[in-house]
């Protein structure tokens, strides 16, 4: 079966976004190495999973990048060329290449693409994406870049666990632009 991997920005206390749903606090000057980290991960990825939310930000940034030639930007291009389902309720048309919308049930499609063939999967969330898949069980790895700043107040992506969800760290890397990724493996109990 297909791995899921969520990779998120987070505060340290643990939000996607303020209360507004502003994400300016976030960290976007990121260093090499860690350019590195997030190109990694997508390796052995052949389907990026998004929001609408996080969709209608994150592709025309992407598609604007596609020209340059900066190797720092490896992952624009390497996230360019990826095809791309994007999950939404409302939104029935788009003008996105390489994207399919889908306006089924999540989990249920999630589950069917994790049984496709196929290389690994990563979502980028949003935060109410990203929530659903942390309560249907279906995130098979969790790359949280935590920021550092306490917001106080936001949008979790843990507040649909109806019971404790158990992680095993495999990894913690710090960078020098402040971020902290920590590598966590979800300890389902079905």
């Amino acid at each position: 079966m297909r791995k899921l991997i969520l990779q998120m920005q987070v505060s340290i206390d643990g939000f996607v976004a303020d209360a507004q749903g502003d994400t300016s606090w976030l960290v976007r000057d990121w260093d090499e190495p860690l350019k590195s980290y997030a190109l990694a991960l997508t390796e052995p990825v052949d389907l990026i999973l998004m929001g609408r939310k996080t969709a209608d930000h994150m592709l025309p940034a992407w598609a604007a990048r596609a020209g340059d030639a900066d190797i720092a930007d490896a992952y624009t291009h390497r996230v360019n060329d990826l095809p791309k389902v994007v999950f939404s309720r409302t939104q029935t048309d788009h003008g996105w290449t390489n994207t399919a919308l889908i306006n089924e049930d999540l989990a249920e499609e999630v589950f069917l693409l994790k049984k496709s063939p196929g290389g690994d999967m990563i979502t980028y969330g949003g935060g109410s994406l990203a929530a659903t898949l942390i309560q249907e069980g279906l995130v098979d790895e969790f790359h949280l870049f935590v920021n550092p700043i306490a917001i106080g107040k936001g949008l979790p992506i843990f507040h649909l666990l109806e019971k404790q969800l158990p992680m095993k760290l495999m990894q913690a890397t710090s960078f020098s632009c402040g971020i902290v990724v920590l590598f966590y493996q979800p300890q389902y109990h079905r």
